[in-house]
């Protein structure tokens, strides 16, 4: 009842009855057993009336409330009364309660049999709860509430029964307490449940209760109360009798005794009403049936009397023939009423026909495996036949039919494994209760044997032994019947054929050992109970074996059978040890083995010895053996009484000698495994020795031949591999079916000196070598694996073995090809003592080398066993190495061969290297971590010589390749063999010790952590370069910590400790620093920010000193060698590592770059500085006298060093003032540099520099320095460092007065450029600092010589793009293509650098002066004397167009090397970053020129007259594959003004020019070819048109893809700037939404990572790529401009590029809306979609929206037939139009993803418009709107003079139903000749094309 969907009838949680009746004994009984849960229903009555029924009156109004909400139908109102009555119930005082009790009690009989478990189960918590408050005043109701209380406690619902159970014991918490009470009120309960059982389905509740509910209320009701009433007469009647001190009826109290009396009236009575319950066994409920059984059981326990001969008949009938019952849960209830019934009526068998009411439905019950309750069913078999009179039954015939019966129902394919468990245990104690109750069933003792001899032979032999010997496991895939033939049974079993003759059915493998336990455990009791009836079973057994030997011919069926008897032996060896019988040898297996003795070694049949073998193991091989011989000789000659136990023996010995050694080694046959096998087992701990001695001598063929063991063929090797392999598992515990024992599981017991001979002679065989030799020696060895070290010869012989692998393994080595590996072989000699021999035969090494791997793979962990001092680990190891290693460089250089016949010498290693390849692959951690600490030493001193030699010697391989290859190399050496850190650093110094060629740069002393500057550096050793290459791999892989650190990273040994100094490797790093270069790499690429990641790291912490360390180094090296030509490269700006590139003296480029990296990285801070200053300036002076070298490298340390010595002063708020210095530190740096100052003042001019030769260019190099100037970053202006003292300032600007006026003659000048450099450097840093007090004598001076140090360099790039031009118009065709290319790089190529560096520094001083300079000129233009201002202006043009010129010239020799080639075009763009910060200068001069100065140089290029115009130079730059940032951006801001913008999208086209000025009247005349006639320049067209093809697959910061995203930026940029309403905008926007590829769309949003931001929470930061994008777009729509978001695109980054998508985006939605919401319609990802829509809407739509709707309010559209409402917060815009009589009202809603989402236009009041002309009317305006690419407000009023026209009388076009066409906004001009209607030329041109004819739409004439 109420069950959920798919719930059983009756719940498996549901306990029998006597449980329950067991809970109600008093605790000390031995019967209590825990109090069982049930439920069940009760009918429902009437409430009381009269009298009794006044205390309802009383009851509390909220109790009697929500008691009589307890009446309502739906459950929940149920259960929501009763969880509010309980809580009343505990709020509630104990009157109140007891008084509500009668009402409860009629409520409660309806609850417990509700249909809903849940309303039960909550009664019950109820009931609790009330019984618990009221306590003993529950008496008076006590009677009322018992009977359905414990009815309740059967519900077949486990969870109700318990909370039936739980309130029951709440108020009887005692088991007596609970029984008196059940005493009490015993003749109510009875009358509850008779009543109960009376009912029907029709009258258990309402009429409106569904049926089939009512059906489960009755079943439910019904099994219930039988179940109640069965335990109720437990307790009353059977269980009183246990209780303590009531051993006798009469000392039981009188009210128990009445009690008793009581139920045993009125069962008799229910038991005769209700017809014995028989009735309710034909229930279709299943639980009726059961609880129907249990009441019957109980009826014959305790009320047996009720049994009489009226009834016998009918109920014999119905519980022995119960067999019928099918359903599995009623067996239980079923088996216990059956067998106490016959039991406790045997009489009862004789009133019905046992064979048709009984046995016919037994043998159904068993053939059909007691349908489902095998578990139950079977045990009780046993019991069954115990409790059935012997008179019933015909013995024989009743026994062989059970049998059957029970064994065609045992299913063994599909049966569980309990079930089986439980057939074959009762089997067999059916079985053995058969023969052991034969007396009862036969007289006599020739019948009692006759009819146990009859159920052996056809119980045991046919049934049992022949479905196990012969049917198919289902391990086997062929089914097919033995050849041996089966004798057929009596007759009364002639239908048991079948089951020996159905051997197509598989069993599995558990079924034949379970049915062989069976078998044993019967003969086991046959033997106990009469032997010779064992006669039979063992003639069958050798019988069929016999057969088996004799007949054995099918390969499967043969080991299946004899995988059958192996399991029986084994079976009958285990209960022959368990039990101490001997049966199961003297009378089963030793005459079946003595019988088939001879078959078996006539027949080589594995499966034939293998039982041997197993009989050998599982009875001994003396006891095998006694049988062979009591069997096989004549009495005569040997009698087993003789009692000589030497004679025995000698008899056993002679037997193995002479018999079983020369079988069971006799050929290599198929069953030669298996005779081994039996070898093995036939050795006897005692005789051994002599065993094992014979067996070496006849396998090494020594007992017959007396040759020597070289001499061995390959089938006795192989015969003796397979023998040793036996004995190696056998010791090892490792091999299936054969046990060696203790004494001989030590292997020094199998050494032989013949065996040891006969390995040492097959190692040094020579070729050919079969398998069988290695495999020989593999199994002699061991070593295979961990646990498998076990060595059967001794250590000198393993010793002798091995030499010879290593002996055969180098000389492969030697013979390789390449000459590191050969070098690397000789390394490996020295731990050899003899060299192998060579091989002219290749074949033979291969062979040899096979053979030697061979070994090795099945011997590997050997080696660990053959000691420190032969050294022959360690080298067979390293040429394992080696061997693999050149395997690996084989795989990358056999297409290299330079012939074929080199090919196949080295396709023949390389097939051999890669079985040693995937050998040393195969070779686990583990074992090299077992390796001794000497053996793991020598090993990696080896493999690190090898290594070096290959690096150093090795010049014919790929450098790049091949130390890639050794880093991997070194990785796994690292990973072999170090433990531990210490071990690791032991390996890399010895990786990194001093050699011949190694180190080049530093001398290291590796007892101090410094290292000693050494060697002449100018020489350069490629082996060297190849050794740096490496070690920065292995930096890359391994972490610069753990090889420039070294030691220092980890806590050291006391012993380290103790020395104060923990050893770094900084000679390493200065080592790497100066070597600069290397392939694959450089320091600034890889080193350098290595070092600066690892210094920032959290392992740096204790080793600051390297840093220094590394300083100290390269300062000395510095010092020493000078800073040759150090003084032409100290920088205004702070030194770069580009410029660091420039320096060629080793160690001061390794400084400053070394310098630069930790300063820039913020690694060294001011501190830092101030104290290498201090350091510095020391080292300046030596004595009185100047250190000139240290002078000569002091400016480009300082340009490093004043940045962040400078970095307090820059913090000053104050740009003006003096800087103010409040630290000693900045004080004395301050003082350095005035006195540095003054040095130099101290010095004549620079013009008489040649003259002096004093060192006053070193000092004026040092004070340059001093006054670094920041790069130029994005278009700013350069800014200063530093924030200097007006003493320092004035001293400045002292030197510059000076050597300006010392500048006197022009021609002295141009002829020294050092001094002109020197000049311009020193003008540039007093602009910078001193521009102040400049005079105008000084401004002069400045700005005439920027003019004409650029003018140089203005003419020298002019000529190269004129030459440039001529190389390319002139000579270039397509077959001098490489020679065109090569003059370029000579025309572009500076080989006079002065002029560019030169007018670099002219243009940093001219960027200096446009800044501070031009603010001061604007300040004294109002206030001081305009003319200053005039004076000046004329220069600063002039200089500015030479800017813009040399911009230009650049442009135009890569757009003209592009029209070549694209190598050509690299080629120019290429040649400027040999001078990048020339170009940046240029760059951001150029973007801060003013328009007329662009518009000048514009015209000026055009009128140049070169092949490439301005447009073509600045495209050009733009998309340049190699080029500067800035020179790119320039180009860009150039392109994107005004005045270059309109001639850089279209080509030039008249009529698209003209359409600019937006007249109407051109635009409304042009036809329908010339609106679409718009081509835009070839740069963009291919990009706006078609898109790379490969677009979507590019990477995200690809070159080319930025080219796109470029491209479209200017277009949208043209677009912006064209006037919403002109002709231009609307054929450009005509041209996108035709001809542009939308694919730029989808480019876009693989930048905006869409799946962050659906995916982020409401809280959450936006995730990088979201942030960017969003805020670009929000700032594109808002200023309607890209190019803040263009300036910041380099150098290009994803965040980056995902700003500018965002920027485009925003924008494209800005101005072509209908063309974005096309794109986004046409997406068919829903998820993708989903997301642009939430971008757009967040980040977009608003600011669109608001300013759609600003822009509609602004524009004067309303005129007085027209007006324009606007409602911001409703985001709606109502159009009213007014004529005459007329009136429409048009509500245009803008949605909240606009523009994505078209605009809803809906008409909300017309007046005087037809219904058609209303939807039309709409229809255009929506028309309008959607189609407008560009301001909502333009399509209303394009849509207004739509309505202005119509009521003018102009026709509208008949195909689009408009007057103005929706797109291109024109009037109907073509008309038909024939009918006169006009037509949009557009909408006619769509016609045309669609249609495929050119008729006219309306009247189809020809048009």
């Amino acid at each position: 009842m109420g069950k959920q969907k798919g719930d059983g009838a009756r719940s498996k949680a549901r306990p029998s009855s006597s449980s329950l009746a067991a809970s109600l004994l008093p605790s000390g009984s031995t019967a209590a057993v825990g109090f069982g849960g049930y439920v069940g229903g009760s009918r429902l009555d009437a409430p009381p009336s009269g009298d009794d029924s006044r205390p309802f009156l009383e009851v509390d109004s909220d109790l009697a409330l929500h008691l009589k909400r307890l009446a309502r139908k739906d459950p929940t109102t149920k259960l929501k009364a009763l969880a509010s009555l309980s809580t009343l119930l505990k709020e509630k005082s104990t009157k109140d309660i007891v008084a509500a009790i009668p009402q409860w009690g009629f409520e409660y009989k309806r609850l417990v049999v509700d249909y809903n478990r849940d309303v039960r189960r909550a009664t019950h918590d109820t009931m609790t709860i009330l019984v618990t408050a009221v306590g003993r005043d529950l008496a008076p109701q006590l009677k009322s509430l018992m009977g359905p209380w414990w009815f309740s406690q059967f519900d077949p619902v486990s969870e109700v029964s318990q909370a039936a159970k739980r309130s029951f014991q709440a108020v009887f918490s005692a088991p007596e307490k609970r029984l008196d009470a059940l005493i009490l009120c015993t003749a109510e309960v009875f009358i509850y449940l008779e009543e109960n059982l009376r009912l029907t389905p029709q009258n258990m509740s309402d009429k409106g209760t569904a049926l089939d509910e009512l059906q489960e209320m009755h079943q439910q009701v019904i099994s219930s109360s039988l179940l109640a009433l069965a335990t109720l007469l437990d307790v009353l009647v059977c269980l009183q009798l246990e209780r303590p001190g009531t051993e006798n009826i009469a000392a039981q109290p009188k009210h128990a005794l009445k009690a008793r009396e009581t139920a045993i009236s009125c069962a008799d009575k229910l038991f005769t009403a209700h017809k014995y319950f028989l009735d309710f066994l034909k229930s279709p409920s299943p639980a009726i049936r059961s609880a129907t059984y249990s009441v019957l059981s109980s009826f014959i326990k305790n009320v047996p009397q009720a049994f009489n001969e009226g009834n016998m008949k009918t109920l014999a009938a119905a519980l022995l023939g119960g067999f019928q019952e099918k359903d599995p849960a009623c067996h239980s209830s079923m088996w216990d009423a059956i067998l106490l019934f016959s039991n406790k009526f045997p009489e009862s068998w004789t009133s019905v026909n046992v064979q048709k009411t009984v046995l016919n439905r037994f043998w159904d019950f068993l053939r059909n495996r007691c349908f489902g309750s095998q578990q139950v069913s079977y045990p009780s078999l046993v019991l069954f036949l115990h409790t059935m009179p012997s008179k019933a039954v015909v013995a024989e015939t009743f026994f062989l039919e059970f049998f059957k019966n029970l064994w065609a129902g045992r299913n063994p394919s599909h049966s569980l494994n309990a079930d089986r468990v439980a057939f074959f245990r009762a089997l067999q104690e059916c079985f053995l209760w058969a023969l052991h109750n034969a007396s009862r069933y036969c007289n006599g003792v020739d019948s009692i044997s006759d009819f146990r001899a009859t159920l052996v032979k056809n119980v045991l032999v046919k049934l049992l032994w022949q479905d196990y010997i012969f049917s198919s496991s289902s391990r086997k895939k062929e089914k097919t019947s033995p050849g041996l033939s089966v004798d057929s049974c009596e007759s009364d079993l002639a239908s048991n054929k079948k089951t020996v003759e159905t051997l197509n059915i598989t069993y599995p493998m558990s079924y034949f050992r379970e049915l062989a336990n069976c078998i044993v455990g019967v003969l086991s009791g046959i033997d106990l109970l009469e032997h010779d009836l064992l006669s039979a079973f063992a003639a069958e057994f050798q019988e069929n074996c016999q057969s088996f030997f004799q007949h054995a011919s099918n390969l499967e069926r043969e080991s299946e059978f004899a995988e059958r008897v192996i399991q029986f032996i084994s079976l009958l060896g285990e209960h022959a040890m368990q039990n101490g019988r001997g049966w199961p040898l003297a009378s089963l297996v030793g005459p079946m083995l003595a019988n088939s003795f001879a078959l078996m070694r006539s027949h080589d049949s594995p499966s034939c010895v293998k039982i041997l073998t197993v009989a050998v193991s599982v009875f001994g091989p003396h006891k095998i053996v006694h049988e062979l011989l009591i069997h096989n000789t004549s009495p005569h000659s040997y009698s087993p009484d003789e009692g000589d136990k030497a004679l025995e023996e000698d008899r056993f010995l002679q037997m193995f000698n002479g018999t079983f050694v020369p079988w069971c080694l006799s050929g290599n046959s198929c069953s030669l495994s298996a005779r081994l096998d039996l070898l093995l087992a036939l050795l006897d701990d005692e005789y051994f020795s002599e065993q094992w001695d014979s067996v070496i001598r006849y396998a090494t063929n020594l007992e017959h031949s007396g040759s020597a063991p070289c001499s061995l063929d390959s089938d006795r090797i192989t015969i003796l591999a397979m023998l040793l392999q036996k004995v190696r598992n056998g010791i090892t515990n490792t091999k299936v079916g054969v046990s060696i024992s203790t004494k001989m599981g030590n292997p020094d017991h199998w050494h032989h000196e013949l065996l040891e001979s006969t390995a040492v002679a097959v190692a040094r065989s020579s070729p050919p070598l079969g398998a069988s030799n290695s495999q020989f020696l593999c199994t002699v060895v061991g070593g295979s694996t961990k646990t498998n070290q076990i060595s059967l010869v001794s250590r000198n012989t393993l010793i002798l073995i091995f030499e010879e692998v290593f002996k055969k393994l180098l000389s492969f080595i030697m013979a390789s090809s390449f000459t590191w590996v050969r070098d690397a072989g000789s390394l490996l000699t020295a731990g050899a003592n003899t060299i192998g021999p060579e091989f002219e035969n290749s074949v033979s090494m291969f062979e040899m080398a096979q053979f030697s791997l061979e070994v090795l793979d099945g011997g590997l962990y050997s080696l660990k066993t053959l000691g420190e001092e032969s050294g022959l680990s360690s080298v067979i190891l390293a040429a394992i190495f080696l061997i693999d290693w050149e395997f690996l460089v084989l795989l990358t250089t056999i297409d290299d061969a330079p012939d074929d016949k080199s090919r196949e010498k080295l396709k023949a290693r390389l097939g051999f290297g890669e079985s040693f390849h995937a050998f040393r692959c195969k070779i686990s951690n583990q074992f090299w971590k077992t390796l001794s600490l000497h053996n793991r030493k020598a090993l990696g001193k080896n493999l690190i010589q090898c290594m070096r030699s290959a690096i150093f010697n090795e010049e014919e391989l790929d450098t790049e390749k091949f130390t890639s290859l050794c880093c991997l190399w070194m990785l796994e050496i690292l990973d072999c063999l170090s433990q531990d850190p210490y071990e690791e650093q032991n390996l890399l110094d010895q990786l990194l010790c001093q050699g011949d060629r190694w180190p080049l740069w530093i001398v290291p002393d590796f007892s101090r952590p410094v290292g000693i500057v050494a060697k002449d550096f100018s020489i350069q050793d490629f082996g060297h370069r190849k050794f740096i290459s490496f070690i920065d791999k292995m930096i890359s892989e391994i972490g610069i910590d753990r090889v420039v650190g070294g030691y220092a990273r980890y806590t050291l040994p006391l012993s380290v400790e103790a020395t104060n100094e923990k050893p770094t490797r900084s000679w390493l790093a200065a080592e790497i620093l100066c070597s600069w270069k290397w392939p694959g790499g450089s320091a600034v690429a890889s080193f350098l920010p290595s070092l600066s990641a690892y210094a920032k790291s959290k392992n740096f912490s204790s080793q600051e000193s390297l840093l220094d360390f590394i300083f100290n180094i390269l300062l000395d090296g510095t010092l020493v060698q000078g800073g040759c030509a150090a003084q032409n490269f100290v920088y205004l700006c702070p030194t770069s590592s580009d410029e660091v590139e420039d320096i060629e003296e080793p160690f001061l480029r390794a400084l400053v770059a070394f310098l630069l990296t930790l300063f820039n990285d913020k690694i060294w801070g001011t501190e830092k500085a101030m104290e290498l200053f201090a350091l510095l300036v020391n080292k300046l002076y030596v004595g009185e006298a100047t250190n000139a070298n240290c002078l000569r490298i002091l400016p480009l340390i300082v340009n490093v060093l004043i940045q962040p010595l400078s970095q307090r002063s820059i913090r000053c708020n104050d740009s003006s003032g003096d800087a103010q210095h409040d630290s000693s530190g900045e004080n004395h740096v301050q003082d350095v540099i005035e006195g540095w100052l003054k040095k130099s003042l101290s010095f004549p001019p620079l013009i008489t520099w040649w003259q002096t030769g004093e060192d006053m260019e070193d000092w004026m190099q040092l004070v340059i320095s001093c006054y670094s100037i920041s790069a130029v970053e994005d278009i700013q202006t350069p800014k200063l460092e530093r924030k200097i003292s007006s003493v320092e300032r004035k001293l400045l600007l002292e030197l510059f007065r000076k050597q300006r006026h010392g500048v006197g003659t022009p021609a002295v000048i141009n002829q020294l450029p050092v001094v002109q450099m020197l000049l311009s450097k020193l003008m540039a840093v007093s602009v910078g600092y001193c521009w102040k007090e400049f005079d105008e004598e000084d401004w002069e001076f400045v700005l005439s010589q920027i003019r004409r140090w650029l003018q140089s360099a203005v003419v020298m790039m002019e000529e190269i793009a004129e030459n440039v031009n001529d190389t390319i118009t002139s000579s270039f065709t397509s077959d001098n293509l490489d020679a065109v290319v090569d003059n370029l790089g000579k025309i572009v190529f500076v080989s006079d650098p002065f002029p560019i560096d030169i007018a670099k520094n002219a243009l940093l001083s001219f960027s200096l002066s446009c800044g501070p300079f031009g603010r001061q000129q604007a300040e004294d233009a109002d206030n001081l004397n305009p003319v200053r201002t005039e004076r000046w202006d004329p220069i600063k043009n002039r200089i500015l167009e030479g800017i813009l010129r040399l911009f230009f010239c650049t442009g135009i020799a890569e757009a003209i090397a592009s029209s070549c080639c694209h190598e050509a075009a690299f080629i120019v763009s290429a040649s400027r970053f040999e001078h990048s910060y020339f170009w940046e200068l240029v760059a951001s001069n150029v973007v801060n020129s003013s328009t007329d100065a662009i518009d000048r140089a514009v015209k000026s290029v055009e009128f140049w007259g070169l092949s490439k115009g301005p447009i073509s130079s600045l495209y050009a730059l733009l998309f340049s594959a190699k080029t500067v940032p800035l020179l790119q951006f320039a180009a860009y801001f150039i392109l994107s003004t005004e005045l270059v913008l309109r001639l850089a999208i279209v080509e030039e086209d008249k009529s698209y020019l003209d359409g600019v000025s937006n007249n109407e009247e051109v635009s409304s005349s042009l036809d329908m070819s010339t609106e679409t006639d718009i081509h835009l320049r070839a740069e963009i067209s291919c990009m706006i048109e078609k898109l790379p093809s490969n677009v979507l697959e590019m990477d995200l910061v690809a070159d080319q893809r930025v080219h796109v995203f470029l491209a479209w930026s200017l277009l949208l940029s043209h677009l912006g700037s064209l006037p919403s309403s002109s002709p231009a905008r609307e054929r450009l926007v005509q041209y996108v939404q035709d001809s542009a590829n939308p694919v730029i769309l989808d480019c876009l949003f693989q930048h905006i990572p869409l799946e962050l931001w659906i995916l982020k929470k409401k809280d959450e930061e936006l995730p990088a790529g979201i942030a960017e994008a969003a805020a670009a777009a929000t700032r594109s729509i808002r200023t309607g401009s890209l190019l803040f978001s263009v300036q910041s695109l380099w150098p290009v980054e994803p965040l980056k590029m995902a700003s500018l998508a965002g920027a485009m985006f925003g924008l494209m939605l800005h101005i072509l809306p209908a063309y974005v919401r096309q794109w986004s319609n046409d997406l068919r990802d829903r998820s993708t979609l989903s997301g642009i829509e939430s971008f757009t809407r967040a980040w977009c739509s608003p600011h669109l929206i608001a300013g759609e709707l600003s822009q509609i309010k602004k524009d004067e559209i309303a005129d007085e037939n027209f007006t324009i409402a606007v409602s911001k917060s409703a985001n709606e815009v109502v159009a009213t139009y007014t004529k005459d009589e007329t009136a429409m009202n048009l509500v245009i809603r803008l949605p909240s993803s606009y523009p994505l989402r078209p605009v809803d236009v809906d008409c909300t009041r017309s007046l005087g418009i037809s219904e058609a002309k209303q939807r039309k009317w709409s229809m255009s305006m929506t028309s309008f709107v959607r189609n407008q690419n560009g301001a909502l407000a333009e399509a209303i009023r394009i849509w207004k003079r739509n309505f202005d026209k119509e009521f003018e009388g102009v026709e509208e076009c008949p195909i689009c139903y408009s007057v103005i066409h929706t797109v291109n906004h024109a009037l109907p001009r073509l008309a038909c000749k024939t009918c006169k209607h006009k037509f949009h030329s557009a909408c006619l041109y769509k016609w045309f094309s669609t249609s495929h004819k050119s008729t006219c739409p309306l009247c189809q004439s020809p048009f």
